[in-house]
């Protein structure tokens, strides 16, 4: 049969014809529905904008308390609760609704704004062992500004809430992380230390922040350390908690007992510290001691981490430590740490934090009793020396608690005073 004839065969065929008419149409729809892929791909590109933020990232926190306040009609909902202890110690619970995984509209400065909330189930933080989390923001238009607009809003609310509060910090993994919620700023005035030692503090603290171009002009390094020592109960975390309410910084906990803490973590940790914040080291006798004593106790003196105290020392002032810090340490036991570690350069100002004088004595009581008499103070600070001369600022205020209102029971009873 000549090949003509065979065409005009195939085309008379009926089955032939409908079977390369679906094929010319499956066709032309998957033509259709690639070119609309590639046309949204392109919209997308050109004419969209997109912002993604990691939750390891600060400012995802701000976003999602942020997303709370402008997301009020979403109906698809997370909660975090949050717990709040007063000074009385009356705990309250408060519960707070952010959107949940998944998409989410939200209406802002004239413009329609997808926003993305992601989990990725198949991956974890390995610093805190929770999913992975990020929160995508996608506008129409190319203008950054409305980007910049809701991380500028995020941060103003972030810092309205932690506005007369300090915010503690904890070292997780390789980064700092917020320590339970912002708490109120303590009074510089609440923690009664020797008669001027808190001014001395206070006066050398500002005048280190407040002249950063002395230290550059004479090639110092630009920064302190302070070490308080004495015994417990005294008032040694009070204060510097206190001193950063007061200088309106936020305090950074790093314990050097920490088993994962390593040489170059501890050198990261100190270089990354968050601007306008004290590093506290408490109790540095516990994960150190002196070198002559370490020679009798030599598996006492490696410490319980990975920390060597060389690492620690080179952290303090080494070549690649950092600069614009501030760091306070704290010890019960001063006499077992090594003179290396407390020298000038490392340790600049030394002060003891030492068991209640008799003008401390007399502070205390016109504060918890205000309007009181001074004489009754100074009755109150004769009878307790006459009992006990080694008596902690904390044993003093545990004893006021047993005397809310009753000044006089106070004075009467001090006798119950005597350790």
């Amino acid at each position: 049969m000549p090949l003509s004839d065979f065409i005009l065969a195939l085309k008379d065929n009926p089955y032939f014809g409908a079977g390369f008419g679906l094929v010319g149409v499956g066709t032309a729809l998957a033509l259709a529905r690639k070119g609309a892929q590639l046309g949204m791909v392109a919209f997308r590109r050109h004419y969209m904008i997109t912002l993604e933020v990691p939750a390891r990232d600060r400012s995802y926190a701000w976003l999602l308390s942020w997303l709370t306040r402008h997301s009020t009609r979403t109906q698809h909902l997370s909660v975090e609760t949050s717990y709040l202890q007063h000074e009385s110690g009356r705990i309250s619970t408060k519960f707070e609704f952010v959107p949940s995984p998944g998409n989410h509209f939200i209406w802002y400065q004239g413009k329609w704004i997808r926003v993305e909330r992601s989990r990725e189930m198949q991956m974890i933080d390995l610093q805190t062992g929770t999913p992975w989390e990020s929160v995508t923001f996608t506008a129409l238009g190319t203008d950054r500004k409305v980007f910049f607009n809701i991380l500028e809003e995020a941060r103003e609310l972030a810092l309205q809430q932690e506005e007369g509060k300090t915010v503690m910090y904890t070292a997780m993994g390789s980064e700092w992380r917020p320590f339970g919620y912002p708490r109120r700023r303590r009074p510089l005035t609440s923690v009664v230390l020797g008669q001027g030692l808190a001014d001395r503090i206070v006066r050398d603290v500002r005048e280190f922040i407040d002249n950063p171009k002395w230290y550059t002009d004479r090639g110092i390094p630009y920064r302190r350390g302070y070490l308080l020592y004495g015994p417990p109960g005294c008032g040694k975390s009070s204060f510097i908690t206190a001193l950063a309410g007061e200088l309106e910084h936020s305090i950074c906990l790093l314990s050097l007992t920490d088993s994962s803490l390593s040489d170059d973590r501890l050198n990261h940790l100190l270089s990354v510290a968050p601007q306008q914040s004290l590093v506290l080291l408490e109790d540095v006798d516990a994960a150190f001691l002196s070198r002559d004593l370490a020679a009798e106790n030599p598996v006492k003196y490696q410490g319980l981490g990975r920390l060597t105290f060389s690492g620690l020392l080179n952290a303090l002032d080494g070549v690649a430590s950092t600069e614009a810090r501030i760091v306070f340490m704290t010890t019960n036991h001063v006499d077992r740490l090594d003179p290396a570690l407390i020298r000038p350069g490392r340790v600049d100002m030394k002060e003891y934090v030492g068991y209640c004088s008799h003008w401390q004595l007399t502070q205390m009581f016109q504060r918890f009793y205000p309007g009181q008499a001074p004489s009754l103070a100074e009755a109150f600070a004769g009878r307790v020396l006459q009992v006990t001369t080694q008596i902690s600022p904390a044993q003093v205020q545990g004893y006021f608690m047993l005397y809310k209102n009753d000044p006089a029971g106070a004075i009467h009873n001090a006798e119950s005073l005597r350790t």
